[in-house]
């Protein structure tokens, strides 16, 4: 498991908390909610990406 994939989503995790934080103390309830699904939907790309990653593997290991 690359350690680099573990940086880069808790990296995302502490941008969106941050923002969510600022957003929400200053009023902006709506916009903290839509950061934080956008930030969800970036880590989610990044596992999908590291999944077909994993898959390809498995392929080629296996010559499928």
């Amino acid at each position: 498991m690359n350690i680099d994939l573990i940086f880069r989503i808790a990296a995302v995790g502490i941008l969106v908390a941050v923002l969510d934080m600022l957003l929400t103390k200053s009023g902006r309830g709506e916009q903290a909610l839509l950061t934080t699904i956008a930030g969800l939907v970036v880590v989610l790309v990044i596992i999908v990406q590291e999944i077909s990653n994993l898959f390809e593997l498995v392929q080629t290991l296996f010559g499928f």
